[in-house]
């Protein structure tokens, strides 16, 4: 076949003039965007005729080299270095000239219709394989580099094609670190390069070309010249940024529309402000009330005090925690005494282990050694034995050739025996090739066997090791939660993250320094308490992510925080940001609450710090929707069995279980980490956890080490089959091969008898020299294989010796396990009852300070009555009905204000609405002026582009 030849040209590039634009979305932009709005003509492609221009072009874009590894038909092509200006590639029909330039186009990021040479991109992986690869390389240097600091003088492409049609690219510097691997970012090389993959002009294959030369349409050759010079995206281009602009022109007509009812805001507002009147005197009643109310908080105050004095007295004498407390460390002191005992034994067997797996390691290499000895005199000795053998067959072969010549004058009265004697051979030899195969069929399946055994090890291997990160995964989570819980003694803010009291701090900070217009609010589970503590666990359930997160009035305080958050945490993990306008009310459920005569909603069983908190959560969890039932058969039958309540869409039990009318969803929590209570139970209990995945982790560890020598074991035996199957080949073709010569030995001729009798003599002292060498392989071998079953022997010992000790320690290891377990369990209930007795004095202690607060409360009471009205009043009617009419009277006020307003507020909103309505007025008279002067623009660039096209 002729050897054809295939132009390959570097693509070039035109130097770019001004800034180099980095940004892969700005170079993006610049195809379907105005350059700028400016009359003036556009000169940032005009290049002065000056030499220093061309000073560094070909240093960038030039492709330098190209690898390709299981793609199309080619297991491994390159890697082919290509020189800055012409390339020429030829070969044979099939040699990869086509291969090289459709990788070139995948590895630059082209799609697989462009190359002509296939559909999809999985059919470029090579039959039989799983992926394929490319590796482009692109100079980068001189001047217009594209991020020559970070690329440095080359940019490396690698694309791999899995076998799906799925490919993912890498983008590495020069040194070969990981730059990027998003797309973008390639398509910005790609542009920055003035790399155009669907232009022919760049690349033409040979469809193009053939269509192209074969075409006899002007239209077509229109066409072809029209997308080569990129005037017809050029045109595109225009018709798209008209399209563009004349929707602009409508959005702007309808922003003229809503500056109507702006408008009517304005004159609202402004009859409000002209029409302003006080309510001095339904103040004045609201003053007295306030008077009355004074010295109805003192008189209970008063009667508080009298009621705390009497719990102090109660509580003091009580004395049951003292004695619980004394039980349990007596309880401590035996279980603690009994533990060491077990202890102490454990650690002598463990230090006689350790010491003996010292040993067992060194045996171990020690038998390594001898059997790999012992395997290479086995070979020596089998390579002598095989010689030997053959020579012995070849002696046998020349003496039989001998007699046939001696005998061969004879031929009439004894051919029939010869004949006879031959046929004997013939069977014989036939026979044992028929062993030899039987052979050969039960060393096949034995080595199956062993290939199968040795594929359930190593699957058992993998499926431990995978139990084994599991296990690590778990022991790291819990060391961590414990890490935390640790350091949210001292600062319960630490639950929520290591990072939230810096955060809140540098909150506080930006809010004082005026960055924030309303200061945000967060985490929403440091800003919530429970009715009932019993419930905690159901309602992080039901917030779940929610309890991190943080509210922000407005887009400006979130972008704020999101930059205090990015010097705390990496970006994907922070903290969820919900941007909703504060208020200060909570919003009227009242007709979409979820309502239960037994069981509460969400919303009734939590408090917030602010109304903001409660109405975050309405808006993105629905928590007025969302009962709570603690038992799991209540929830079903509420939920489950006929309609749920009016307006419940779900509900959760005490233990967290996700409860809907059509399905269950069993929690994965079973306790709550913020807003649990008992800090120092969860701690020990997390301690407990970590002990035993210790353990387990132990286990495992030794039990992957057992396996991973069995699997060394049957290796090696695997090996020995093979081995064995070897020589019986061996064998099998020498039977082979005397049968072939038996078989032809008719048709030769008698050689020359004293020849053959010199050539006998002589191999006869050639086998004498090769038996000695067999006997010395021999007796060497014998001696290794003596010394490789004594290692063996000594090494069995010794592993029997520590499984023995292994299963001694295990009932120990059982024991001590127990005890630690009691022991456990009695000092978590001494720090139970260390804590209860210090809850016990601290409520005594409280109970006195807030006594203490109390009396200091009444007598600021007694000041703040006194200085409000200066004489006691007498009051009949209690705090309840005082605060109902001032509630009443607020109300009246309320509306009052409603109407109206109140004066500052009217006279703020006011100003607002009349600054704001200028605002927009001005926004709309100056983009109208912009998209007309953006038609003028355009208008003369269009002409321009006639003139061009015209031109050409």
């Amino acid at each position: 076949m002729k050897p054809e030849c295939i132009s390959l040209t570097c693509f070039t590039m035109s130097k770019r003039k001004g800034k180099v634009i980095s940004d892969p979305t700005t170079v993006k932009s610049r195809r379907v965007t105005v350059g700028g709005l400016e009359d003036a003509p556009d000169d940032r492609n005009y290049q002065e005729p000056s030499s220093n221009k061309f000073t560094h072009t070909g240093d960038i874009g030039l492709i330098e080299s190209i690898t390709v590894k299981n793609f199309m038909c080619h297991y491994l092509l390159g890697p082919f270095q290509f020189g800055p200006h012409v390339n020429f590639i030829v070969g044979n029909n099939g040699s990869g000239k086509s291969a090289i330039l459709t990788a070139l186009i995948v590895g630059l990021g082209g799609k697989a219709t462009v190359t002509n040479r296939g559909v999809s991109l999985k059919d470029f992986v090579k039959f039989g394989e799983n992926t394929a690869d490319i590796t482009v390389k692109l100079r980068n240097r001189g001047p217009d580099a594209y991020k020559r600091d970070i690329y440095g003088d080359c940019i490396s492409i690698q694309h791999r094609i899995s076998v799906d049609g799925c490919r993912t690219c890498r983008l590495r510097s020069k040194s070969g670190q990981l730059i990027s691997n998003k797309k973008e970012e390639l398509t910005a090389i790609l542009d920055h390069f003035n790399i155009q993959l669907d232009n022919p002009v760049s690349i033409l294959n040979q469809e193009m070309s053939k269509q192209f030369l074969h075409s006899k349409s002007e239209a077509d050759k229109y066409k072809f010249f029209m997308k080569a010079t990129l005037l017809e995206q050029m045109k595109r281009d225009y018709i798209h940024i008209k399209h563009t602009k004349t929707v602009t022109r409508q959005q702007v007509e309808r922003q003229e529309e809503c500056l109507k009812d702006l408008k009517q805001e304005f004159l609202q507002r402004k009859e409000r402000y002209e029409n302003l009147s006080s309510f001095s005197e339904m103040k004045e009643v609201l003053e007295n009330l306030k008077k009355t109310m004074a010295w109805c908080l003192v008189r209970e105050k008063e009667q508080l005090v009298q009621q705390l004095k009497e719990d102090i007295e109660k509580e003091e004498n009580n004395y049951t925690h003292q004695y619980n407390l004394q039980l349990c460390q007596t309880k401590v002191i035996q279980v603690d005494k009994t533990l060491q005992c077990i202890k102490s034994r454990i650690d002598s067997l463990r230090e006689e282990q350790e010491s003996l797996s010292e040993d067992n390691l060194k045996m171990k290499e020690q038998v390594k050694v001898i059997r790999k000895a012992h395997k290479e005199q086995e070979l020596v000795y089998f390579r002598a034995l095989n010689k030997l053998k053959q020579s012995e067959q070849e002696q046998n072969l020349l003496l039989e050739k001998i007699n046939k010549a001696k005998t061969s004058g004879s031929l009439n009265s004894e051919g029939e025996t010869q004949y006879m004697k031959r046929q004997k051979t013939l069977s014989r030899l036939k026979e044992q090739l028929a062993e030899l195969d039987d052979q050969c069929s039960q060393l096949n399946q034995e080595i199956k066997n062993n290939h199968q055994a040795l594929f359930k090890g190593k699957e058992e291997q993998d499926k431990l090791r995978l139990e084994e990160r599991n296990i690590q995964v778990a022991y790291e989570s819990k060391l961590k939660r414990k890490n935390q819980l640790l350091a949210s003694r001292s600062n319960k803010l630490k639950r929520f993250g290591d990072h939230v009291p810096d955060l809140l701090g540098s909150i506080a900070e930006a809010y004082a320094t005026g960055r924030f217009v309303k200061r945000p609010v967060g985490p929403i589970g440091a800003c919530i308490s429970l009715k009932d503590p019993a419930l905690a666990v159901a309602v992080e359930c039901c917030l779940r992510s929610f309890m991190k997160a943080f509210c922000c009035d407005n887009y400006k305080d979130e972008a704020v925080l999101q930059e205090l958050m990015s010097r705390f945490y990496p970006r994907g993990n922070r903290p969820q940001i919900i941007v909703s306008p504060f208020s200060e009310k909570v919003y009227n459920i009242h007709g979409r609450k979820a309502c239960h005569p037994e069981y509460p909603a969400v919303l009734d069983i939590i408090t917030a710090t602010s109304p903001v908190i409660i109405n975050c959560l309405i808006d993105m969890r629905g928590i007025e929707s969302i009962l709570i039932i603690k038992e799991k058969e209540r929830a079903r039958r509420v939920m489950q069995q006929g309609w749920p309540p009016k307006n419940c869409r779900e509900a959760f039990t005490a233990e967290g279980d996700q409860v809907y009318p059509n399905r269950y969803y069993t929690s994965d929590f079973s306790m709550a980490k913020f807003l649990g209570g008992d800090l120092e139970t969860e701690i020990s209990m997390l301690d407990s956890d970590l002990e035993n995945h210790q353990a387990q982790l132990s286990r495992f560890q030794l039990h992957v080490t057992s396996v991973s020598e069995d699997i060394l074991t049957m290796e090696s035996k695997l090996n020995n089959t093979i081995m064995t199957l070897k020589k019986t080949l061996v064998s099998v073709n020498e039977v082979k091969a005397t049968i072939t010569e038996l078989e032809t030995v008719g048709d030769e001729q008698i050689d020359d008898i004293n020849s053959l009798e010199e050539v006998a003599a002589e191999n006869q002292q050639k086998i004498e020299a090769e038996k000695q060498t067999v006997h010395e392989a021999k007796t060497e071998f014998d001696k290794y294989r003596k010394m490789a079953e004594d290692a063996d022997s000594k090494y069995s010992s010794v592993r029997e010796r520590i499984d023995q000790l292994s299963e001694d320690m295990e009932p120990l290891k059982d024991e001590h396990l127990k005890l630690e377990a009691e022991c456990g369990r009695h000092e978590r209930n001494l720090k139970i009852f260390e804590h209860k007795l210090k809850i016990h004095e601290d409520n005594i202690q409280a109970m006195k300070s807030e006594l203490s607060s109390k009396e200091d409360e009444l007598q600021e009471y007694l000041a703040k009555a006194t200085k409000i009205s200066p004489e006691r009043q007498q009051v009949t009617s209690s705090t309840k009905k005082i605060d109902i009419e001032i509630t009443r009277l607020k109300n009246k006020i309320r509306v009052y204000e409603s109407n109206y307003g109140e004066q500052e507020q009217v006279v703020r909103e006011y100003a607002e609405a009349l600054a704001l309505y200028r605002e927009k007025t001005n926004q709309v008279r100056d983009l109208r002026k912009f998209i007309d002067r953006l038609d003028n623009i355009m208008s003369d660039r269009q002409n321009r582009y006639k003139i061009m096209r015209h031109s050409l």
